[in-house]
């Protein structure tokens, strides 16, 4: 803890050349393909955090880190207020119910850090609650990487001239306009209030087993590459990424089957590449 400086004293990544964000977006997404698989293969358990600003771009990042994945163990939980039957329960009792099973990943879309974020700059929580919550919320991290979850928490930082340019282009935008609601102006309203709440967020649940990334999302296109390059080096850290070899039954199996010989080239495979 203590590492920091100010939310709002952080630097704002530049934007980045079209080209090169192409060619390192794929990179990182095929990067992170491979990182599925070793998952699944090793029964591994992966949970990407993502925080951030009204308009900062989680929803842009998401995209970008489940369009290349197999969809079928991966789980985007999109986080809203509780529902009736979960309020009046531990805060932390709907997240423990979206913990990724064996082999897969979970995507939480706003999280459990809402105690200490809105509910705690609207008065949803009191004071002690709030307050309380750091304590509860290190442990509960620190109970899933010590069970052998691999966890990445990411704030998405923006700007306050950037929001306002993203919010007004989604109300002249028809088919965006549904994202902006009265939230987001009351929620603008209080953004040094909320610049606090994530300076102490940060300041007080960043630590050895869940630390926290800060990305700048003024350019968007820098903000994903960042952000899926990051949770792809993490997430395969000390992995083994190579693809596996076949099953010398399957390839057995194969050979039988519909007459396949792994010494010879299949006609499928040694096609040369349209120009």
């Amino acid at each position: 803890m203590g590492r920091w400086k100010k939310l709002d004293k952080l630097p704002l990544a530049e934007g980045i050349d079209e080209d090169d964000y192409l060619k390192r977006l794929v990179r990182a997404q095929m990067q992170l393909l491979r990182v599925q698989q070793w998952l699944s293969r090793t029964g591994r358990r992966a949970i990407v955090a993502i925080e951030g600003w009204d308009a900062a771009g989680k929803g842009g990042l998401i995209q970008r880190l489940t369009e290349k994945l197999d969809p079928r163990p991966v789980q985007v939980w999109r986080i809203a207020a509780p529902r009736p039957d979960e309020q009046g329960k531990h805060y932390l009792y709907r997240f423990w119910e979206k913990l990724p099973a064996p082999g897969t990943v979970a995507i939480f879309d706003r999280t459990w850090y809402g105690r200490v974020l809105v509910e705690r700059v609207e008065g949803y929580a009191d004071k002690g609650d709030w307050q309380r919550a750091y304590g509860e919320i290190n442990a509960f991290e620190k109970m899933l990487t010590d069970d052998g979850v691999r966890l990445i928490k990411i704030l998405l930082n923006l700007s306050a001239e950037e929001q306002r340019k993203r919010i007004i282009r989604r109300l002249e935008t028809p088919e965006k306009r549904f994202k902006v609601t009265l939230d987001d102006f009351r929620n603008i309203g209080k953004r040094d209030d909320y610049v606090e709440a994530f300076d102490d967020m940060l300041e007080r649940t960043d630590t050895d087993a869940a630390p926290w990334h800060v990305i700048s999302t003024d350019s968007k296109k820098r903000g994903r590459v960042d952000g899926v390059e990051l949770v792809a080096d993490l997430l395969g850290k000390g992995a083994d990424l190579e693809p596996p070899p076949v099953d010398p039954e399957v390839a057995e199996a194969a050979r039988k089957v519909i007459g396949w010989n792994p010494d010879k080239a299949s006609p499928l495979t040694s096609r040369p590449e349209k120009k």
